[in-house]
């Protein structure tokens, strides 16, 4: 019984933390002058993703995917680990 509790308590802490480090992280490149901001849902809780413009980089979105982004001309699922290039507002998947 003594060896129980700290391994069910070990076990509770991991599959929290497991949670709490969810998240979906794309790389890309924005070939437009302009910043876009669209609204991001990852299971099942709405935020927001931000691609400066003109760059290449990294985003996270937090929580766990796919991640469905709503763009202006339509959404687009991330699962993480993708390669996105931004032009003219739409997003295409390399």
């Amino acid at each position: 019984m003594k060896t129980r509790l700290p391994a069910a308590a070990l076990a509770a802490c991991l599959l929290a933390s497991t949670t709490a480090w969810a998240a979906v992280t794309v790389r890309y490149y924005n070939r437009d002058s302009r910043e876009h901001t669209w609204s991001a849902v990852c299971s099942g809780v709405k935020t927001s993703v931000t691609f400066g413009k003109s760059q290449t980089a990294s985003v996270t979105i937090q929580g766990s995917g796919p991640c469905t982004v709503q763009t202006d001309v339509g959404p687009v699922v991330l699962k993480g680990g993708e390669h996105l290039e931004i032009k003219d507002g739409r997003i295409t998947v390399q």
